[in-house]
């Protein structure tokens, strides 16, 4: 069995990291409920390295797609506040880059116009903007489709697409809200080890929320689970299998991939029956 020893909470994470890049202070989020306010998030206190690639898992509705509307400037926290590189985040910046579920790319744009056009918004030059869409196109694998629209690629080929728009602004955060789940099973893998690759060469910080165990176990650095009713962090855990394997594909086959898989899931799967 894996050694629950080993599964760090938020605090003892905390004693053990000096620095941090991004910081989340005592967030708290009500919804209003009538006259009552629905607890969302509460006292959360996170820290993130520069390099970090975060996973965030949970049971529906604890309010994982919440903290990243936080993190990303979308919505204001009832309580707290979001530091990052040692700056108040209060709203969205483009230091801050956020890949949805849907591509949400422009469709009456071609792939190399709907990736210039955050650099447009950042009045950069025609010149520098062509060298960043050629080399962010060559990132992601698609220059053979700079031309084409939208319509024309395929769900895994628009989510990359997508990446490389946000990738182009040089934001120093990407948050991700579950870009792969619409994704065919093979599609999804595919994305999977993209992704991996363009995170080792461009070491940028992502926090990830999905809500497949196994995808967090292949890709993530560190790996959160929340509660709910309210949201909390309650597993904060770095993930020792991700510089074990030469591949994602290899991960599966570590010997101690079912059993962190199992403990995350226990975990997930203890909240949800408290819950109900």
């Amino acid at each position: 069995m894996y050694a629950t020893t080993s599964v760090k909470t938020k605090s003892e994470t905390l004693k053990n990291r000096n620095t941090a890049f991004i910081e989340l202070k005592n967030i708290s989020l009500y919804y209003s409920n009538g006259d009552h306010g629905l607890p969302i998030l509460d006292g959360i206190n996170l820290q993130l390295d520069e390099n970090d690639f975060v996973c965030l898992l949970g049971p529906s509705g604890c309010g994982k797609s919440s903290l990243l509307n936080i993190l990303a400037g979308f919505q204001k926290p009832a309580a707290g506040e979001v530091i990052i590189n040692n700056k108040p985040h209060t709203g969205p910046n483009p230091s801050v880059g956020v890949v949805f579920q849907h591509h949400n790319l422009f469709p009456w744009l071609t792939i190399e116009k709907n990736i210039e056009f955050g650099l447009k918004m950042q009045s950069i030059s025609k010149r520098e903007r062509k060298q960043l869409v050629s080399h962010y196109l060559n990132l992601v694998g698609l220059e053979s489709s700079a031309k084409m629209l939208p319509y024309q690629l395929s769900g895994g080929m628009k989510q990359r697409a997508a990446m490389a728009r946000t990738l182009a602004t040089d934001p120093q955060v990407i948050l991700m809200d579950e870009p792969f789940s619409a994704l065919d099973a093979l599609t999804r893998e595919n994305m999977q080890i993209h992704l991996l690759e363009i995170w080792k060469k461009t070491k940028k910080c992502i926090f990830f929320i999905t809500h497949d165990v196994e995808e967090a176990l292949l890709l993530g650095s560190r790996i959160l689970v929340m509660n709910s009713c309210p949201g909390r962090i309650i597993v904060d855990l770095p993930n020792p299998l991700l510089h074990r394997a030469q591949s994602v594909r290899e991960i599966k086959y570590l010997k101690e991939f079912n059993e962190l898989r199992h403990h995350l899931i226990s975990a997930i799967r203890s909240d949800f029956k408290t819950a109900n």
